[in-house]
């Protein structure tokens, strides 16, 4: 009897325990799971006052950049350099053919040489006619002659000079060197081709300064950017050009106007290069508009949605965006309403367990 009393006793002890133990379990489980997940800071949707802004694409161009030619016609020898190489002020970068420039220079020389044998030549028939002068064996008139043939030889002989210095300088021209320190941006022409006078060999630019140019529209005239409403957007850096050029005319074909930007010489704006396509961002007058930090935006593939606290966690809602305002936020245009507590942080509220931050 007693055996059998125990027996009961402790099933029924099992029993309670197990009961307990299962009407305990889920909820201290779910409550272990919510204490172990991240706690996200939350903000309350809401808006706030921003400046509008349009955004237009810019080149970046070099202030000082030439165009490099022949100044005579010949075949071009050499080409020294290529895209990309650095030259220095007065680096013979280019060589023409110059046999017809030493030609035209030994053709001058022998012309200078012969007006020199008729200068002395005659100045020592000017010293004979003025001492028989003198002595009374000639007139006055064959003196005035004399003088006269000395003064006109002494004006050729000044014209071949003349002539034998020019015939040197267009051979100089068989040399194209660099005008300043610059970089090569592209070359348009190699040894063998006929270099003509205008026509391009290569292009150059100076690494600084630099400007953005950009096209503002010719029907917005009277509604023409302010120097302090523009901000250049080079990568993750903004940068405030240092001065601004507009153009007096419109582009008959574009209908646009030509707005030039000066760049600092620090930062971004020294690495750019000619050529780079940078965004310029033109701030307007301030309106209110609702707005979500960046790192509270979920985006996979074509869907974007931020997290919104809810009572046992985070609900993901989808939301359509309009323009970024830098720090100041991502502009939100549906999808949310006013006093809905978004999610700071989408990747921490995406995790399992994820609570908002009391």
């Amino acid at each position: 009897m007693k055996k059998s009393f125990e027996i009961p006793s402790s099933i029924s002890l099992l029993s309670a325990v197990l009961a307990v133990g299962l009407s305990w379990g889920p909820s201290w489980v779910h409550a272990q799971s919510t204490a172990a997940g991240p706690q996200v800071k939350v903000i309350a949707a809401g808006q706030k006052s921003v400046a509008n802004f349009t955004d237009i694409d810019g080149v970046v161009e070099a202030v000082m950049q030439s165009t490099l030619s022949s100044q005579i016609a010949g075949r071009v020898i050499s080409l020294n350099v290529k895209a990309g190489d650095r030259v220095k002020a007065g680096q013979v970068v280019a060589t023409v053919d110059d046999r017809e420039a030493q030609t035209g220079v030994l053709r001058s020389q022998a012309q200078l040489q012969q007006s020199d044998a008729e200068l002395r030549q005659l100045q020592i028939a000017l010293k004979r006619t003025q001492d028989l002068k003198t002595q009374g064996f000639v007139s006055a008139a064959a003196l005035d002659l004399a003088e006269a043939q000395y003064k006109a030889a002494q004006a050729g002989r000044d014209s071949a000079g003349a002539a034998t210095a020019q015939a040197k300088v267009t051979q100089s021209f068989a040399k194209v060197t660099a005008p300043y320190d610059a970089w090569v941006l592209e070359t348009s022409a190699q040894a063998g081709d006929l270099a003509m006078p205008g026509k391009p060999l290569l292009t150059v630019y100076a690494p600084q300064p630099l400007r953005v140019v950009m096209q503002w529209p010719a029907s917005d005239k009277n509604a023409l950017p302010k120097l302090q409403d523009i901000q250049i957007q080079m990568g993750m850096e903004a940068i405030k050009p240092v001065s601004m050029q507009i153009m007096p005319n419109a582009d008959g074909i574009s209908q646009t106007i030509g707005i030039k930007l000066d760049l600092p010489r620090t930062g971004a704006a020294s690495i750019a290069a000619p050529g780079q396509q940078v965004r310029v961002r033109i701030a307007g007058a301030s309106q209110a508009k609702g707005l979500v930090p960046a790192t509270a935006i979920l985006r996979r593939g074509e869907i974007t949605a931020v997290y919104v606290a809810q009572d046992k966690g985070f609900a993901m809602k989808l939301v359509r965006l309009g323009a970024d305002h830098g720090s100041a936020g991502v502009e939100v245009w549906a999808g949310l309403k006013d006093g809905d507590l978004i999610a700071v942080d989408a990747v921490q509220a995406g995790m399992k367990g994820a609570h908002a931050a009391r």
